[in-house]
């Protein structure tokens, strides 16, 4: 009888320590699966597992000293719930990053437009109509979208070709054409032209089609695998991890010009280049205005606005700023106004530098000091847009778009930041993209964790001259600001200092 005492007493103890077992394990395979935390920490964190494992398990041993056994399962139910709010947190950065990255595919709205009074309500209805279409602009995408028209109308599509978005407008407005096929970021550009500033809101919408498009760009040398490597199987990670201590990556942001979702087919005004090294822990920030003159990848070399690149998709962008700076970006990052918003709030604001005291020009009329400045999403978003208070215009908005993700960063870094993790994290959704890939996010955040220190940010932003000239994707002649080469070349030094592992200072960026 006393053997079977003896069991009975010590089997809720053992029943106890496996069920903490279990939940240590389950915590240990999570973190393997991230690939945010090195096996140096991983082994660390089993160890002390193991030891409060034990811990219990002495303390739980023995039903009959109450004591004991009150303060192990007291203990126990402590690790289960930081090891489940500990849980929380990793699956939901991991299942954050797993939406946000790798982002090979995008899409652009090509809508099918008619005049305000016409009759047509829905595609159908516009079946016989003569659909105007660019004859060159955008072709690619345009013929894209007629093969959906001809696929739901089921019958042949009449085109009449415009050679520029002037000659659509008219086309349509004279009743030359029924309907026009048009990317949808093009009424924004059409806006913009004399003559033509009401003919978006002189039209309708009766259909709407997205085109697919690939994002294709060039791996970082410490990315692409060597002959060696492909032989080895995917679940050997640990030349990825010695890999990630030389990366440098060169990282186009873009600052779509939407309040809606992510779609391809937006300008971009934001245009900043991020050079990171991983290695030396330093990332410069190199901003080119919104209209600087510049050759398009897709413009067989008739210059065009630079926020004009981002309708054709962030491929052209990304292209057109490699021709500018003969550099390869790597990766992109993308965020529309709204999450521009909605991740400074999740923030609690963020603190931002301003060179000038100035009023901005928008209706809430907002006033910013010279020095810092605590902004919520709208006055950042206020301050980043902010281009006619200053004297230098736009060149003056690069510098303040770069000093407001400054303070995002700065703010991130902060301890304080933990309380606004899980609603920073859900701010990102559906409102930034990016095709940096997942396993590259991790190796930086391994990289971190292990090496520990600080990271330097410095900024720069090139020059230009004012001037009237007709860019590519318009028929008329606009504003554009004619790149400054002296600027240009020096950015190109910048950039590749960083990449070469050489330690700037802010007197290397002072303009």
């Amino acid at each position: 009888m006393k053997v079977k005492s003896k069991k009975q007493d010590r089997i809720p103890g053992i029943v106890i320590s496996l069920i903490l077992f279990v939940v240590e394990c389950a915590f240990l395979v999570l973190l393997l699966y991230t690939k945010l935390i090195s096996m140096k920490y991983i082994g660390i964190i089993a160890a002390g597992l193991l030891l409060l494992l034990v811990i219990v398990y002495f303390l739980v041993r023995k039903v009959r000293k109450p004591v004991p056994f009150c303060i192990g399962i007291v203990l126990t139910l402590l690790i289960t719930v930081v090891l489940g709010l500990a849980s929380l947190y990793i699956y939901k950065t991991v299942s954050t990053l797993d939406s946000i990255t790798g982002v090979n595919q995008e899409y652009t709205e090509i809508n099918v437009y008619v005049k305000q009074d016409d009759k047509a309500q829905k595609l159908a209805d516009a079946s016989g109509y003569t659909f105007g279409i660019l004859g060159e602009l955008d072709r690619t995408n345009t013929d894209a979208a007629l093969k959906q028209v001809y696929n739901e109308l089921g019958t042949d599509v009449q085109t009449a070709e415009y050679a520029g978005l002037g000659e659509l407008a008219d086309a349509l407005n004279h009743g030359t054409c029924g309907a026009i096929l048009l990317n949808k970021a093009y009424l924004d550009v059409i806006a913009e032209m004399d003559q033509y500033g009401s003919f978006p809101s002189q039209i309708r919408e009766i259909a709407s089609l997205k085109v697919a498009t690939v994002v294709e760009r060039n791996t970082p040398a410490a990315q692409q695998p060597s002959s060696a490597d492909k032989e080895q199987t995917s679940s050997d990670t640990s030349a990825k991890d010695d890999a990630v201590t030389d990366e440098v990556y060169t990282i186009f942001v873009s600052g779509i010009d939407t309040r809606g979702g992510m779609t391809a087919s937006s300008r971009s005004d934001v245009n900043i280049i991020l050079t990171l090294n991983a290695t030396t822990k330093q990332i410069l920030m190199v901003s080119t205005p919104r209209d600087y003159f510049v050759p398009l990848s897709i413009s067989n070399g008739v210059p065009d606005k630079l926020t004009h690149a981002g309708i054709y998709g962030v491929n052209v962008c990304m292209d057109t700023l490699d021709m500018l700076y003969d550099i390869d970006i790597n990766y992109y990052f993308r965020l529309n106004f709204a999450g521009f918003e909605q991740i400074i709030d999740a923030l609690g604001g963020v603190t931002v530098n301003s060179d000038y005291d100035f009023d901005s020009g928008n209706t809430t009329g907002y006033h910013f000091n010279q020095g810092e400045n605590h902004l919520n999403g709208e006055q950042a978003l206020v301050f980043a847009r902010e281009r006619y208070a200053f004297k230098e215009g736009d060149r003056q908005r690069g510098r303040n778009q770069m000093a407001v993700i400054q303070g995002v960063v700065d703010k991130a870094t902060q301890p304080a930041f933990l309380k606004n993790y899980l609603s920073v994290l859900d701010s990102l959704d559906g409102a930034f993209e990016t095709n940096v890939p997942y396993d590259v996010m991790a190796s930086l955040v391994r990289k971190q964790l292990d090496e520990g220190g600080s990271w330097q940010v410095l900024s720069y932003s090139v020059d230009g001259t004012g001037d009237t000239q007709k860019p590519y994707s318009m028929s008329s002649k606009a504003y554009v600001m004619i790149p400054d080469q002296n600027t240009v070349d020096k950015a190109k030094v910048l950039m590749k200092k960083v990449r070469e592992g050489f330690r700037l200072s802010e007197a290397d960026v002072a303009r």
